[in-house]
């Protein structure tokens, strides 16, 4: 490629993008299916656990390794090479299929969650979503966990996966100008998001990765346990209530979520990264916002 500015410009804002996704080195020039790869290895290493007998077991009692001038030993079974994993490069986490064994096994840890705290370290351990393998931090939730009022998002950001909180870039300053609006901050809200790890390059989460992420996001709201919840955006509101209407439909709609031991009044508003790119919108979201001070304060 010529070294023009222009080009110059391509090439760092590709490798921004790497860098943004979790990219740190390069391992090859040929693609590897690392789902089809690490399939593969699931169950190898299933059938070795459950039919290949431990060394010891294997070895006669009293027998020791052969030393210098004594018999020769039996030729060493050749090694098979394991085949390469997909690795975080902190964690060394291999990558998983989101199938519905996954799915489930998400829905058991989550359940068995007592507080939030508890729910925090299940996320921090659960290696069934592959979007850890290339985020920074767990988003995991800001704010006051005993708070009536509850906002849940869809999926972090750039700036959220560097600090390891939710909404604190640009989205996350309007909507704390949007509380303070209304008398409120950050102490009298909790904030939490459907999926808990930033996509690489800001994509949209996939329907599995919101799956297997929606039972912790459902145990962290039950745990919660707030007197108003506020969708910010459509993503979450569809994958919370099960609804197909869209943002515009929707937003300002009181709504019924059903609690942990009542029924928690549920709304939609656009969310603020949306309302940067179209300002005029924000006065819908300032009647949103008046409504929801109302349901708080009984007007």
């Amino acid at each position: 490629m010529q070294q023009t500015p222009e080009n110059n410009r391509q090439i760092e804002a590709l490798l921004d993008f790497y860098s943004g996704a979790g990219v740190n080195c390069f391992l090859g020039e040929d693609p590897v299916d690392w789902f089809a790869l690490t399939r593969e290895q699931a169950e190898r290493r299933a059938q070795a656990q459950n039919t290949a007998p431990s060394r010891t077991a294997m070895a006669p009692a009293g027998s020791q390794a052969p030393h210098a001038g004594g018999p020769q030993a039996a030729p060493a079974m050749p090694t098979v090479a394991a085949a390469p994993q997909a690795r975080r490069p902190d964690a060394g986490a291999p990558a998983v299929l989101p199938d519905a064994a996954v799915i489930a096994s998400a829905r058991d840890l989550a359940a068995k969650a007592a507080t939030l705290e508890d729910l925090q370290a299940c996320l921090a351990a659960f290696e069934g979503c592959n979007l850890k393998l290339t985020a920074k931090e767990l988003v995991f939730a800001d704010g006051n966990p005993q708070a009536r009022l509850m906002f849940v998002g869809e999926a972090p950001g750039r700036d959220e996966d560097l600090q390891g909180k939710p909404f604190v870039g640009r989205s996350g300053q309007l909507l704390d100008r949007m509380l303070e609006a209304i008398g409120l901050d950050r102490s009298a809200a909790y904030i939490a998001n459907v999926v808990p790890w930033r996509p690489p390059g800001n994509r949209t989460p996939t329907p599995q990765e919101t799956e297997i992420c929606k039972p912790f996001i459902l145990r962290q709201i039950e745990l919660v346990n707030p007197d108003v919840l506020v969708f910010l955006g459509a993503a979450s509101a569809k994958t919370l209530l099960g609804v197909e209407d869209g943002i515009r439909k929707m937003r300002g709609r009181w709504m019924a979520y059903p609690g942990r031991d009542k029924e928690i009044a549920a709304v939609a508003t656009y969310h603020p990264a949306y309302l940067l790119r179209s300002p005029l919108e924000k006065r819908l979201s300032w009647r949103d916002f008046l409504s929801i001070k109302a349901r708080l304060t009984g007007d």
